[in-house]
């Protein structure tokens, strides 16, 4: 069953009374929880209802010149709650990290209809245990986030990516440690590319072998992009170019979902190379693979008993999706 409040009244009236009754497998759709209820930019804060999509709230911040440094697939779809729950990222979670790093408090609406707030208002807030962290990521399984405070940033002066074509994987891996070991900075680092690859500069390149792009994301003053261009071209990154690869591999809607498999950035290589992916995304610096095609990635190790401890804990009847 899924429910469309328009109030977060009439949401928490509805989760008490699903609770008396005991109905299981409660789903919300929140998009007229869709509020900026309070913003001060001069306090770089912003508190919303989360039914609202990151596209629109963007607009309002950059009005401001300000913005909330998340980019994950679909802005103009996506809601915070979406967002939120899956904890989604993009490109630039590099350099500003994913959005738990912005969050700073949430309202929950409880299974049982109770509210519930953790954090606050300020940027200052150190009270008690971090219960944000807890539902970011829970893909509404442990209540719904109807309100949200975030720290906001400045819209960077200057932004620029570039990019090259990696003769190999070898190639990109030579490429990613001299970055790594540069005074580079970027908030973006990305390998792209639909393989099969050439593993090595040795391998002859055959029939419908491609070569991995890497991508390269520089933000800040004028002068200080200006410096990591030059820096990057002494590596060998020069050209021009955008995140459109970005957008393409989310906005492909054939099949199933692409898979995500996350390794320590110093193996994203060589699994790369086992994967038999059909095309990829690879958040380079965070050892984050989003790929189609290919082998599934082995489940992850997850410590189902604490979960289910929490899920009991704030779900006792499991009215909300189970994990």
């Amino acid at each position: 069953m899924t429910c469309r409040p328009t109030t977060i009244q009439q949401l928490t009236e509805e989760l008490a009374s699903a609770n008396n009754r005991g109905e299981q497998g409660l789903t919300f759709n929140l998009e007229a929880l869709n509020r900026i209820i309070e913003y001060n930019p001069a306090d770089m804060t912003v508190t919303v209802e989360t039914g609202l999509t990151l596209a629109a709230l963007q607009v309002q911040l950059a009005k401001h010149g300000q913005w909330l440094p998340i980019d994950p697939p679909n802005p103009d779809k996506a809601t915070l709650a979406d967002i939120l729950n899956a904890n989604a990222s993009g490109p630039h979670r590099f350099g500003y990290g994913t959005i738990r790093e912005h969050l700073l408090g949430l309202t929950v609406a409880m299974a049982d209809g109770r509210l519930i707030h953790s954090g606050g208002k300020v940027v200052k807030n150190v009270a008690g245990y971090d219960l944000c962290k807890l539902f970011v990521g829970s893909r509404g399984t442990l209540g719904v986030i109807v309100e949200a405070t975030f720290k906001v940033r400045p819209l960077p002066e200057a932004e620029q990516i570039v990019t090259t074509r990696c003769d190999s994987l070898s190639h990109a891996a030579t490429l990613l440690e001299a970055i790594q070991q540069s005074e580079l900075t970027p908030v973006v680092l990305d390998l792209v590319g639909c393989p099969p690859f050439r593993v090595s500069d040795a391998d002859s390149l055959k029939a419908g072998q491609q070569t991995p792009r890497l991508v390269l994301g520089f933000a800040g003053t004028r002068e200080e992009v200006a410096w990591q261009l030059e820096k990057a071209a002494q590596i060998g990154v020069t050209t021009a170019g955008e995140l459109d690869y970005e957008r393409s591999f989310w906005s492909n809607a054939e099949g199933a979902p692409p898979h995500r498999f996350s390794v320590l950035p110093s193996r994203m290589i060589e699994v790369l190379c086992g994967l038999g992916a059909s095309e990829f995304v690879a958040r380079a610096g965070n050892g984050t693979i989003y790929y189609r095609g290919g082998k599934a990635p082995p489940k992850a190790e997850l410590p189902f008993t604490l979960m289910a401890r929490i899920k009991e804990t704030y779900d006792p009847k499991h009215l909300m999706p189970n994990l």
